[in-house]
């Protein structure tokens, strides 16, 4: 089964979706990561934070995240994590960090 909302790791687009599903830290991490550029620093990281919270590397067609699409996946991963806000803005600090890493690395 195809889900047109499925793609191959957490979308840039999905982001603003986020917004209202926890308190006012991470609605204005949402929304400050929503408004910069597609190809940025900050959403990149916002990326690779959610795609480790979504479990996107184990994801696969067949699966049931996959035919659910990555919109509601995202949604569900977010409404049931079990830290607080501040932890989820330490997973995204951590996030540019690695990015920042990777960037230095490959000059």
């Amino acid at each position: 089964m195809y889900n047109e909302d499925t793609d191959l790791i957490f979308p840039n687009r999905v982001i603003p979706d986020l917004a209202e599903l926890r308190g006012t830290t991470w609605q204005k991490l949402v929304e400050e990561v929503s408004g910069s550029e597609s190809d940025s620093k900050d959403q990149l990281a916002f990326v690779l934070m959610m795609a480790k919270i979504d479990g996107c590397m184990t994801c696969n067609a067949d699966s049931f995240r996959a035919m659910k699409g990555c919109t509601l996946c995202a949604q569900d991963s977010i409404r049931r994590y079990r830290g607080t806000d501040a932890e989820l803005l330490k997973k995204y600090k951590q996030a540019q960090k690695e990015m920042t890493k990777l960037r230095d690395a490959n000059g």
